[in-house]
């Protein structure tokens, strides 16, 4: 079996405005094409990808295709003036490949870049017992039926009803069939792949798969402001029940570098780093007098550590300042503090690791808060600063993408460390999350290839 993703790119953008096809336009630092590929090819199930394009930006997409090293794309196909002819131009071009039988076409528009890796998997774990997959969401708004007069004429039950998605996925033998009935109608018309075998091979049963709410279509300049605040918000979720330790063999013999280590969960991670085996260096304001805040403290201390390994795999940024209190409230020197430590303590140490990561192809891991993503009474110097931390790493990780550094941001739910239990006193312990398996799960980050995510670690 070979399952090959074909990426739908083909369109002009006529109605999202511009010369330029929306799968071009940059939304989080890439091309939106980027980024829907970007899934294709970290996902384990597909085998191969092909991209059909149109012929005026055959250029554009070698481009991308080779910047980014994406060694799943096999073909790059052209395109015509209709959806159909995408569809047929990835058929044909499989149709007469030894064992075309046993093949799988997955096709997904380019400009769903949120499709997820989950429903990519169960698609194309449907089509073992089937030929055919759609993937649709329950629709939400009342749908209604309307005559040329704009007149309602039918209310159709919406219990009954999805709203349809991509990936849509088929034994190649299946739509190939499929196409060849549909061909030969006069008045064929499709601008979707399951409506032709619905129509042309009714004797086919089409299964269809969950979508996801935010697997959108990126089709107006609305659409665009939406995708922009989704990938802001954007999180790779762990619980604490996905917590592998099969990997941790890997820190071993590593050089691991922790500012904010003296307590919480910088602790946590030096004690499970040193544990596995690994060459550990933590320093604070409290153990060592390093404050983050001081350039020269960053710098002098990863130049230690470097004098004595040799070497930095990881470096990791813990420290951070929790003053729970209304802004009007807190002396211009409290503020000040807050605002060098949480923001210009991240920024001194990204710029000073960078040599080092770049040497190792090593990873930079940063802290946020659920706080982030709103800002909240009480809190607005640390909200904010929290904030910031995201859109710096979404920022970097594509700065630094070419050197193979990756760089990501843990965003724990409410976790019992030292400060929190300073700004809020003693909570009831099942209600927060332990500060050693956000550490577990933050070490796991550093072993993944993810980079540029916020990852959400929740009980």
């Amino acid at each position: 079996m070979r399952n090959i993703g074909v990426i739908l790119a083909g369109g002009n953008g006529s109605r999202f405005g511009g010369n330029l096809p929306k799968q071009f336009i940059k939304v989080a630092g890439k091309t939106i094409i980027e980024h829907t590929l970007d899934v294709f090819q970290k996902c384990e199930s597909i085998d191969e990808v092909a991209i059909v394009i149109n012929p005026s930006f055959t250029n554009e997409i070698e481009t991308i295709v080779n910047n980014n090293q994406y060694n799943k794309v096999k073909k790059i196909l052209l395109g015509g003036k209709e959806r159909s002819d995408s569809s047929l131009a990835a058929i044909n071009a499989y149709q007469d490949e030894e064992n075309a039988d046993e093949i799988k076409l997955i096709f997904h528009d380019a400009v769903r870049p949120f499709i997820n890796r989950t429903i990519i998997n169960e698609v194309i774990d449907s089509l073992s017992t089937c030929n055919a997959v759609d993937v649709a969401i329950k629709a939400t708004d009342t749908i209604i039926e309307v005559c040329d007069k704009d007149k309602i004429v039918n209310v159709p039950n919406r219990d009954q009803l999805r709203q349809g998605q991509t990936p849509q996925a088929f034994r190649l033998k299946t739509i190939k069939k499929a196409y060849k009935k549909a061909l030969t109608d006069p008045f064929f018309k499709a601008t979707d792949d399951c409506g032709i075998v619905l129509k042309y091979l009714p004797e086919e049963s089409i299964t269809v798969v969950e979508g996801s709410a935010e697997n959108i279509k990126i089709t107006y300049d609305l659409d665009m402001f939406i995708a922009d605040k989704l990938f802001q918000l954007k999180n790779q979720e762990f619980k604490t029940s996905d917590f592998k330790p099969k990997n941790f063999d890997q820190i071993k013999n590593k050089c691991i570098v922790i500012f904010g280590g003296s307590y919480g969960i910088g602790k946590d991670i030096y004690n499970i780093c040193k544990e596995a085996g690994a060459q550990v260096f933590s320093f604070s304001r409290s153990e060592n007098k390093v404050n983050v805040k001081i350039v020269e403290d960053v710098k002098k201390s990863l130049d230690e550590v470097y004098q004595t390994t040799g070497k930095i795999n990881y470096i990791i940024n813990t420290a951070a300042i929790l003053n729970k209190e209304a802004l009007v409230n807190v002396d211009q020197e409290t503020a000040e503090e807050i605002i060098a430590v949480n923001f210009l303590g991240m920024v001194n140490v990204a710029k000073e690791s960078f040599k080092y990561l770049k040497d190792t192809q090593g990873h930079l891991l940063l802290f946020t808060s659920s706080s982030y993503t709103r800002g909240r009474a009480s809190y607005s110097l640390y909200s904010s600063t929290k904030a910031a931390a995201v859109n710096f790493t979404q920022a970097i990780s594509e700065e630094w993408k070419n050197f193979g550094i990756r760089v990501n941001c843990i965003n724990p739910e409410r976790t019992r460390t030292p400060m929190r239990v300073k700004n809020f006193g003693n909570e009831p312990v099942n209600s927060l999350l332990k500060s050693e398996d956000v550490a577990k799960i933050s070490i796991q980050t550093l072993l993944s290839d993810l980079t540029g995510q916020v990852v959400y670690i929740k009980k």
